[in-house]
Order: C-alpha cells, then structure tokens, then sequence
C-alpha cells in the first residue's frame, strides 16, 4: 500500500485508503493522439478535476502508507519500473534491467532523466531513498516492502548496519540490488512508492523538503506538484522534464479533497468534477442503484479486501472463539445488496480469489449465527464470563466516511440481534484514526487493503510481525512466521503456492482480521475522458490520460 489496500465504496471503502482500480478506458492508439510535446489535437482544455477525499497524510515516499498519499507520489514520481497499461511492469527510471543467473542480483541502468529543478537523476538518489526508509530512525511503517533486499530488515530491525545493505550504487547510472531469496515479484515491487526514488542532494539539505509545496519538494514523474492547500487542494501540472514527456497529454491536475459522497457526485453532476467515485473518492450508497439504472456505473472487481480488525491485545478480543463469533455473526451478503451494492463479493478468507480461487468460498459460511453462538460461548467461558452482560464495553471504529458508517450501523445491528451484544459506534478523521489504528488504540476497526503487488504475500505479509507497520491486531504466530519465512526459500511456484495457502489457514483459524468482502469499484466519469489507467490491483495513473 501495497497494495491494494485502494476501496469506495469500494474506495471508501476502502480507504483505509488503501487505493483502487476500476479501469478506465484504455484505447491502445492513445499515445498517437499528441502532438510533439503530448498535446492533443482537440482544442478542449487538457485539464483533470478529480476527488481524492481527505489530506494524504505525508507525501514522501519513505512514509507514505495509504492509497490517497499513494495516488499523489504514482502521478508525480517514477521508479525504476512503472507499472503499464497492461497491468504489467516496464522500465521507467530504469532503461535496462540485467538479472544473474540465480534470480538474486538486479542490476539497473538508469536511463538520462532529471527531476523537476533539472538535477539528474542518479542511481544514489535511489540507494538514499531506499536506506532512508530502512533506518529505524525514520519509523517508515512500509519499510517492510524492502526487506526482500539482503541485509534490509536487519538493518531496519536494529540487528544490522544499513552498509551491509544489498544496495550498491557502481556509478551515476548503475544500481545493482542483491536480494535475500529469488523474488519473482520483484519488478513489480520496483514500481511500488516506497521503492521511489528521492533527489538525495535535496532531501540531505532540507529534511522537511516533503512537506509543502515549492522548490524543495522535486520529483522525477510524469506531474510535479504546483500547489498543496492542505486540507483543501493539490495542483500538479505537466512535469516539462519528464523523460517521457510526449506521453503526458493532461497539462493540469486538481486534487480537492472532499470527503461526503453526496457532494462529490453533486459536484460531478454540476460539471465541476471529471471523475466521482473510486478509486480515489467515493460515491453515495443511495445513488448506486439509480447510476446502474441509467448506464452511467461503472464496475470492475479488484485484489482488495475490505475488513474489521480485532484489537487482540485486549479482551475480549484476546480470545479467538470471540473473534469467531463475531466474524460469523454477520450476513456480508445482506451488506453488499442493501448497503454497499457495488457487486462486492462476500469475503471468508483474507487472500482475494484472484489470487487464491477457492477463496470464492473460503473457511466458513456467511452469516452462520449458530456457529457464531456456539464459539461465542465456548470464548465467554474460557474468559470467565457468565453472559455477554459481563463483556468489557466494545466499541466499533471507523474513518469518517457515509459508506464506513452505514456498513458499521448494519453489522452493529447484527451483533445486536445475533449475539445480544452492544457495540458503540465511534469516527475519526483518517489521519488521526490511522494513527489510533496503528497505536493499537481500538478494539475493533474498520481497515481495507488493496494489493501492492500482484502476489499472495501480499496480503499476509503484514501480519509476519505483531509490530508490523499494517499489522494493527497485536497477533503474532510462530508457526505463521515460519510458513511465510519458508516461502520465501521455496523456488517451485506451485510449492510456494500451497505453503502460503497453509499459512493463510493458520491465520483464518485464529482470526485476529474479520473479512467483509473482496472489492469492487464504482465510478462515474465524464463522457470525453479516456486513458484513466486504472490496475487490478487499485492504482490509478493520469500518464496517458486525456480528454478528446
């Protein structure tokens, strides 16, 4: 977030934000409608208006962790590789990419590229960036997307130098990575924004260069970023020193931030929005039905989950047969056709069947309230309760958005009525409740993860460690650890595949993470835009976009 995540409803729902997909348009000849320079030849205003819904909470890379902040950093800055129009890695940053015979060392040679004030882009510029994330000073809660790298999560972990890190930069233009284990993913990785290079010359002056704004903030991708009214708007216009220019055809991007669905697609009705709904805003529940009426929604599944998170540090939610009952409690189908209606898929499992098939039906029935009863009994004894009269108040989190609240008045109503428990219902902005999500500051909380890249591991990797930057349960197995650990070893793809599904098992049986369903998003968009590049993993870019 990888990943993944994005999610609303399916963004908003999923942000956690964890950002989205739902693919525009993409017309195979569009990058022969410009001119010299990327312009086309219609006269209409090469200008986007989109919602990204709520302030990104850091744009530099090294800390960005959520879709919003994802979306900003993919559309201003570029890796090594970009993630294509295809859904598939390309070189970017990166004009040829060498691999040694053991799948262990990358060696990149970067092509001539400069950043937004006209320095060079240099392979040190990466080796920064990347050792900056890995030093535990900074707390880059995604510094885990590194640790595929030899000697990463030593160093990050306080149990190794960052010299001894498998980053060596040859010279200007050549960076050669040595990885722990063969990673077939790895290019993928490279496109992902915590692998996004920083202008070290920059960042090494100026440590808060990523906060506004202004000659400080240089990046190197297809957009730099003009304006930043925080908690209000971001301009980004065309970046005039992009390598890849003649591809960019939008002179002008406006990211308000808006965070009510009903305003959002009122603004996009009113012709002052080109785009209402995910991946990066989200539009109403009650609208959804009279939208797929008149033609005008849009839908595409995507490798995302939206989920409740069990705090399991605490009781009652220490205990896993509570977490049982209240994970089989609810009924995700009622959910998804009276609430949501986006077409979501009811989700007993954390991997997404795109990954994983048989996850179409996974570990347990929806909506099974007898099970739910019999696990809820079995954990109040084991607790020493007599009823769930004595259970510690519990409490139900969410980020501010029309779509979380109304999932959670349902699924508190369920828990009501199929458990006779109470649940209060508590929001928070997304910044300071991802803050309290982190802290561990909850007992149940709403979170949505869209993939980073297009692998399981993806999606379990987070859980590896209790004090894992996306963990947010306080769980931690052994036996979990181990099974991830060796799959990282296991170079025969069906093998590898098996031993994450077993370590999916391990988790699924203790159930520190409530599924609610597998994504979907919806949007709206104005008639004449094309080449919104939207992935199957929930990333949006505006590279080739254009209105004709």
């Amino acid at each position: 977030m990888k990943k993944r995540l994005s999610i609303l409803f399916s963004m908003l729902l999923v942000l956690s934000m964890f950002l989205a997909a739902c693919g525009g348009k993409d017309n195979a000849d569009s990058g022969d409608k410009g001119g010299d320079k990327g312009e086309t030849k219609s006269n209409v205003p090469q200008e986007l208006r989109v919602n990204i819904n709520t302030e990104p909470p850091s744009l530099n890379p090294g800390l960005a962790k959520d879709s919003t902040s994802g979306t900003v950093l993919r559309n201003t800055f570029e890796g090594l590789t970009r993630i294509g129009k295809d859904g598939k890695p390309e070189n970017a940053m990166a004009e040829d990419i060498q691999v040694s015979e053991d799948q262990k060392v990358y060696t990149f040679k970067l092509r001539d590229a400069q950043w937004s004030n006209g320095d060079p882009v240099t392979a040190k510029d990466f080796e920064y960036a990347w050792k900056w994330a890995l030093d535990p000073n900074n707390q880059s809660e995604y510094a885990y997307q590194l640790y595929v790298i030899k000697g990463a999560e030593a160093a990050n972990t306080g149990k190794g130098s960052l010299d001894d890190v498998g980053i060596k930069v040859e010279d200007d233009k050549t960076l050669v990575v040595t990885l722990e284990n063969p990673t077939p993913y790895f290019n993928e990785l490279t496109a992902f924004y915590t692998y996004l290079p920083v202008n070290s010359k920059i960042a090494e002056a100026n440590p808060n260069w990523a906060n506004d704004a202004g000659d400080n903030y240089t990046s190197n991708g297809p957009f730099v970023m003009k304006s930043w009214a925080h908690s209000d708007k971001i301009v980004l216009e065309k970046n005039d020193k992009y390598w890849d220019k003649d591809s960019v055809k939008l002179t002008k991007i406006e990211m308000i931030m808006i965070n009510d669905p009903n305003t959002e697609l009122s603004m996009f009705d009113n012709g002052e929005l080109d785009w209402a709904g995910a991946p990066t805003g989200a539009l109403p529940t009650d609208a959804m039905q009279a939208l797929k009426d008149d033609g005008r929604l849009n839908t595409k599944p995507i490798a995302g989950i939206y989920n409740y998170k069990f705090n399991t540090t605490v009781a009652p939610f220490n205990n896993k047969n509570i977490r049982k009952a209240f994970a089989m409690a609810i009924n995700r189908q009622e959910i998804i056709d009276n609430v949501t209606q986006g077409e979501q898929a009811p989700a007993m499992a954390i991997v997404p069947p795109t990954m994983f098939p048989e996850n179409e039906k996974g570990y347990f029935k929806d909506n099974d309230v007898e099970k739910a009863k019999e696990y809820l009994q079995k954990g109040l004894e084991e607790l020493g309760y007599k009823d769930v009269s004595e259970l510690p108040a519990i409490t139900l989190s969410y980020n501010t958005s029309e779509g979380h609240q109304k999932i959670a008045q349902a699924i508190q109503d369920m828990w009501k009525q199929n458990l006779g428990v109470e649940v209060t219902l508590e929001n928070s902005e997304w910044a300071v409740f991802l803050d309290k999500m982190h802290s561990l500051d909850f007992q149940v909380g709403r979170m949505g993860w869209l993939g980073d890249y297009n692998d399981p591991i993806n999606f379990l990797d987070m859980y590896r460690d209790a004090k894992g930057g996306n963990n947010d349960t306080g769980w931690e197995s052994q036996e979990y650890k181990d099974l991830l650990a060796k799959s990282a070893t296991e170079a025969d793809p069906e093998k590898r595949q098996q031993i994450l599904k077993d370590a999916e098992a391990v988790f699924m049986e203790d159930m520190p993470v409530l599924p609610i369903y597998f994504y979907t998003e919806n949007w709206v968009q104005a008639d004449n835009l094309k080449d919104v590049v939207i992935s199957g993993l929930g990333d949006v870019q505006y590279k080739w976009a254009y209105f004709e």
